[in-house]
This record gives C-alpha cells, structure tokens and sequence, in this order.
C-alpha cells in the first residue's frame, strides 16, 4: 500500500467531518422556561461549552490526524502512537462524549431541555467516522487507494475522439520520428518498400536479395510467400484499435512484434484485403489481421 496517498475509508471518515460541521451549526439543544419561552443552542454558542471540544472539535481533529497520516512517513510517532491511531482514538473518544450528551441535562432539572436537530446529526457523524476509521485498516475494499496509481485514466469511448498525446497525428512527437509512409523522406504510397521484398533503388549496394552481375533477375513475388495484393489506391491514415490488438510479423509469420493499445494513434502504411500494415511511434511496422471497430483519424 502506498502511505502517501488518501484511501477509500478516508472518504468515508471526510465526509462525516463535514457533516459534523454542519451539524455545529444546527440547533443541539432546545431549552424551555415552561412560559411559552424557548431558546436554543448550537455548537459554536458557547465555545467552551463541553460539547464543543469533546464531540466536535474531538471528530473534527481526528479527522484530520488520519489525513495527514497518509502523506507523512508511515515511522512518524507521536508518543508511541502513529498519527491515524491518535485519530482512530479520537474518534472513539467523541462517540463517547455524543452518547452522553444524549443522555445528560447540563442545565439542571429546573428547565426543560429538548434534543436539537444538531445533536443527533452529530452523533450519527460520529458514528460514522469511527466505523470508517477503524474499519480502514481491517477491510481490504477501504485500504485501496482513493486515487489509483498512475491517476485516473479516462476511457475513451468506441466513436469518441481520443485526447492527443504521443502518436496523435498532428502532435509533436517525442523524438524524430522513423521514415515509413506519411513522414517526409519515406517511401510514398503505392511503391513497396526495398527492405521488405521489393525492387531495389538505384545506386543501392548489391546484397542479399539482389541480382549479382551476369545473373537474371528474380521476379519480386517468388522472393517472398504470396500474400494478399496492396491496394494502389490506398493512402495512408491514422487509427486507433478500440482494444488491444496485437501486430504481427509483415511477412505473415504469427509472431507478435508489438501489441496496440487502445487511447493511442498509429500509422495505417498499407492496407492487404481486410488487414493493415501499421506502423508503431519507434518505428516498428506489422500485420494488423483485426480491423473490424478500428477508429479512423
């Protein structure tokens, strides 16, 4: 678990704070003369009425302590005690304090005395600190964390433009990019690319694959499997997969080389029957078989 960040309990013991706090400002007691006269109190009539810095300000700093808890080191002690255990203690502490005040008449027998809106606000706001403090540290769903790691992607839905970033077109990409189609410098649609097969350019070293002097010249098919024709019409695009897909080798072989990722834009180079040959930000280049719910740039 990572001690720096707020988690699911935490939810739980800050929205009862604020729900103590509101609660102070609400009537906690109703007081009647027997006249007909009534007057009423709040938490914050008498700052330092008992109530006031045993229910409130007791939840209101434990509240606190178990936040400051996550962002400071986990070896931090106060008294031998670690800031969420002060808090936890705290909060135990002002469900007990809210009990009795349900209970006792601090004005004495003389005056009625009515339970306010506020009192019993704040003492289900208690209630419910202490349960989610204490239960934080037991149950696994409320130590997760409140804000994943990473911090929250956002899904794109399938006809949605995805947000731009590395590898949407028109972005600044990071780093020069490799020549393949639709870069400045790389091979334009329609003319196959020597490395993969196809004719080579002149002035090129002979190697392996071309023809050496004397020798006749291989036609461009019986150098390589027969594959699905390319389209000489296509023209290059960008797309994004609606999920992860993996890319194949370009020759055909079913060896992935790269796997695309949904939220991030890749190169359509050349389009055999219903696959694809896209291009990855390094520079990769495979056989995308899956094109069915792709999203066209």
């Amino acid at each position: 678990m990572n001690n720096r960040s707020l988690q699911r309990g935490d939810a739980v013991v800050i929205g009862a704070a604020v729900l103590l706090f509101i609660a102070s400002f609400l009537d906690f007691y109703t007081i009647g003369s027997g006249f007909g006269d009534e007057d009423s109190r709040n938490g914050w009539s008498n700052f330092w009425w008992p109530v006031m810095p045993t229910v409130f300000l007791g939840g209101l700093i434990a509240t606190v302590l178990i936040v400051v808890s996550r962002f400071v080191p986990a070896e931090l002690r106060i008294v031998g005690m670690k800031l969420d255990q002060w808090g936890i203690a705290l909060t135990v502490f002002a469900v007990w304090s809210g009990f009795w005040t349900l209970l006792a008449n601090p004005l004495g027998a003389k005056e009625a005395l009515d339970v306010g809106a506020g009192q019993v606000m704040a003492f289900i706001a208690v209630i419910l600190m202490a349960a989610g403090a204490i239960a934080t540290p037991l149950l696994p769903p409320l130590r997760a964390g409140l804000i994943p790691a990473g911090g929250f992607k956002q899904s794109q839905p399938y006809g949605g433009q995805p947000q731009p970033g590395y590898g949407y077109p028109g972005a600044p990409q990071q780093g020069q990019p490799q020549p393949g189609y639709g870069y400045p410098g790389g091979p334009q649609p329609g003319v196959q690319d020597p490395s993969y097969g196809g004719q080579p350019q002149p002035g090129a070293q002979p190697g392996v694959g071309q023809p050496q002097p004397g020798q006749q010249p291989q036609a461009p098919q019986q150098a390589q499997a027969p594959q699905a024709a390319a389209d000489p019409n296509f023209q290059p695009f960008w797309f994004a997969v609606p999920v992860a897909r993996p890319l194949t080798g370009e020759d055909g072989s079913p060896t992935p080389i790269a796997e695309l990722t949904p939220g991030t834009w890749y190169l359509a180079v050349e389009q055999r029957g219903q696959a694809l040959i896209a291009q990855t930000q390094d520079g990769r280049r495979g056989l995308l078989a899956d094109t069915s719910g792709i999203q066209r740039g």
